[in-house]
């Protein structure tokens, strides 16, 4: 699409947040997520400032460190078990040739996942973090082993979100109780923070409408290249997410109604995740653009779960640095990867961890017997 085709384009687009919108309203879902423990927070930067090292010298690590206090309500916060969710799902959108890649790779790449072949299973290993593969919707049989795929299934694929709704306001209200069920149980097993990832073709096009209609920026200015689409896949789907996006008329203000309308299984199962590991008080870390989707959604149902909320870098995909800002979230890392699967957060929780472990171990000045700053001196 050339500058000017993109740019007559988005001239002639009506955005859905001018309405009317439709949808089906439900019983609003509340999470008690507990406020911050800022008592905790300085006491830890308290303890930051008696390491041996400058005042402020390990810069964000500590920011991160005083902010696992306050997450977990001790000046001494602990990592305990990693644990990285990767949910999985189709989307019936696929059909529109949005994707580099069809849709029987999903259900391939899961495969992969539980063999341990795949990006996010090397860097799990390496974190000695564990794994949670699920299906929150894959259209088709997953081959080989799959007795540790955790079956969380809303059906086989979303629709085809350019014809209308995605889901029904049933499936995205499960969705969002499921994923919180996950990261509860997560959480009674000692889960301390959580790295959340997802696999599924064509769900950049997801995250690309629902972040079109929650930032209220045009399709073209969100939307990228996905599995690595050319010029003209580019121009279709963006094409296909004005259509998407003028069929269904999503809410911003609802994020129920923008998951149902143009959103994924694996998205709003992400969503929950987030939510349920905030009333738990666990840590949660973004991965890239889709699972910066599922926070925009998370947010929309109740915004103190950014409180619990890490981003661990920043893809290439355009929507992702205008979703993170809209949450006002800094990312730790900028690898300029696009893969997806959580391999970012894992990336991003390990400098959490090493955050943590720093914080814990270093001996203070009294402790290593160092001189203090004299704050006499030049």
């Amino acid at each position: 699409m050339t500058r000017e085709s993109k740019r007559s384009a988005e001239l002639n687009f009506k955005h859905p947040s001018d309405g009317p919108w439709q949808r089906t309203y439900l019983t609003p879902i509340h999470f008690d997520i507990p406020p911050l423990d800022t008592e905790a927070s300085d006491l830890a930067r308290q303890r930051q400032n008696t390491l041996t090292k400058p005042a402020g010298s390990l810069g964000l690590l500590e920011d991160i460190a005083c902010r696992m206090a306050a997450i977990q309500g001790t000046p001494r916060p602990q990592i305990g078990q990693q644990w990285v969710v990767v949910a999985a799902a189709d989307h019936g959108v696929a059909a529109e040739g949005v994707s580099a890649y069809p849709a029987e790779v999903t259900a391939q790449m899961v495969a992969n996942f539980l063999s341990g072949g795949a990006a996010v299973s090397v860097l799990a290993r390496c974190a000695d973090a564990r794994l949670a593969i699920v299906d929150a919707g894959i259209a088709g049989d997953v081959p080989g082993d799959t007795s540790a795929l955790r079956r969380m299934s809303l059906g086989k694929g979303t629709h085809n979100m350019a014809r209308g709704p995605a889901m029904s306001p049933e499936q995205a209200e499960q969705a969002i109780v499921q994923g919180a069920e996950l990261a509860r149980e997560l959480a009674g097993n000692g889960a301390k923070i959580i790295a959340i990832g997802e696999m599924g073709i064509a769900n950049t096009t997801a995250a690309s409408a629902i972040t079109s209609v929650i930032t209220v920026r045009p399709p073209g200015d969100v939307t990228g290249r996905g599995t690595g689409i050319d010029n003209s896949g580019l121009a279709r789907k963006i094409g296909v997410i004005m259509r998407a996006l003028t069929v269904n008329r999503p809410d911003r203000m609802d994020a129920m109604n923008v998951l149902a309308s143009v959103g994924g299984f694996e998205i709003g199962l992400l969503a929950g995740v987030m939510l349920g590991a905030a009333e738990q008080r666990v840590a949660v870390v973004l991965d890239g653009f889709i699972s910066t989707a599922a926070g925009l959604i998370a947010h929309g149902i109740d915004p103190r779960v950014l409180d619990y909320t890490f981003a661990s870098h920043l893809s290439v995909e355009p929507g992702h640095a205008l979703a993170l800002s809209h949450m006002g979230l800094r990312t730790i890392l900028d690898l300029e990867m696009r893969l997806g699967e959580g391999t970012g957060a894992v990336m991003g929780m390990q400098i959490i961890h090493n955050a943590v472990s720093l914080h814990n171990e270093m001996a203070t000045f009294e402790e290593a017997l160092v001189s203090q700053r004299d704050e006499g001196g030049a």
